[in-house]
């Protein structure tokens, strides 16, 4: 018989777990004191994952959805082109055998994923409920003599379009991982679905080199590219879809959850950008296509888009 393990006990562990170098009162006390860089802004944002509707236990580990969580809430700082700061992480928690390991096991996640990222995790909270629910709280900074963190809104007609990945692996590796084919022959498709990376340095060297709007593909490149344009009131016309290995063109375009970066400059910036990523030892970004002036165009190869991709259906 297993026997329950108590809330503090479980926070005990946690706290072991995340050990990150920094003070943190929130491991121990109810909230956290941070030092934030001298009149750089603060950028926040949250996120959540949850059981059934952004992750599939039958397919991933708990330490997975942990990772999705603190990654996925990254990737919305990165999107500003922001320096990770902290996060908080509140988990509601199936009740179960009792013995504390779904909670640990989500916890060895973020800790991963909050060591590959260098984001600390400073605070949060654990509590009973009918299904796993992750919510991360994100806070991120930007240099102050620095450009500001980049919104969506702010794309310009002439400007070009820039992805900074292949679209697709994610949807194809949950296809795969539902066929039963996890290790599958195109490697990589199973992780880039259970451990997807937020792209902070990629956002950061965007907005350094002047990028006039930025968002991620979290929902489908097709329907976050129509937001970016909305969003800035412009119009967009497609050239090409940059499409993950394993996957097809419809899943890059509606699939979601690749956290690339969508990136919005003028030429000359472009230029500086593809340079700059190529010192760093990052990917090359692909240029898709061109921001027009009319807002009522969005075509691919000349061909009316449909803004495809993932949405909630609220009640």
């Amino acid at each position: 018989m297993t026997l329950p393990v108590q809330e503090d006990e479980v926070l005990q562990r946690i706290r072991r777990m995340l050990e990150n170098g920094i003070e943190a009162f929130g491991l121990r006390d109810d909230a956290a004191v941070l030092d934030v860089p001298a009149g750089g802004p603060l950028v926040v944002s949250v996120d959540s994952v949850v059981e059934g509707i952004h992750v599939d236990l039958s397919l991933c580990s708990p330490g997975d959805v942990g990772w999705k969580a603190l990654m996925g809430a990254l990737s919305d700082l990165a999107a500003m082109g922001a320096t990770p700061l902290a996060a908080l992480v509140a988990l509601c928690v199936p009740g179960g055998s009792g013995d504390g390991q779904l909670t640990l096991g989500v916890m060895e996640g973020v800790a991963e994923a909050s060591r590959a990222s260098g984001c600390a995790v400073v605070g949060g909270d654990v509590s009973g409920g009918n299904q796993l629910v992750v919510s991360v709280t994100v806070l991120g900074t930007s240099e102050p003599i620095d450009p500001p963190a980049v919104a969506r809104i702010g794309a310009q007609p002439g400007d070009v379009v820039l992805v900074t990945g292949p679209c697709g692996a994610s949807a194809a590796g949950l296809r795969e991982l539902r066929r039963g084919r996890g290790g599958s022959d195109t490697p990589g498709l199973a992780e880039s679905y259970r451990r997807p990376v937020a792209r902070l340095r990629e956002g950061r060297l965007a907005r350094l080199a002047g990028a006039h709007a930025m968002m991620d593909v979290s929902d489908g490149l097709a329907l976050d590219l129509h937001r970016l344009a909305a969003a800035s009131a412009v119009g967009l016309e497609l050239d090409s879809v940059p499409v993950a290995a394993g996957a097809t063109e419809e899943e890059a375009l509606g699939g979601g959850e690749d956290y690339e970066l969508l990136i919005a400059i003028d030429v000359v910036g472009a230029g500086m950008l593809v340079d700059r990523f190529s010192s760093e030892g990052l990917r090359r970004p692909t240029m898709v296509g061109l921001v027009v002036e009319d807002a009522s165009v969005f075509t691919l190869r000349g061909q009316a888009l449909q803004p495809s991709g993932w949405q909630h259906r609220l009640g």
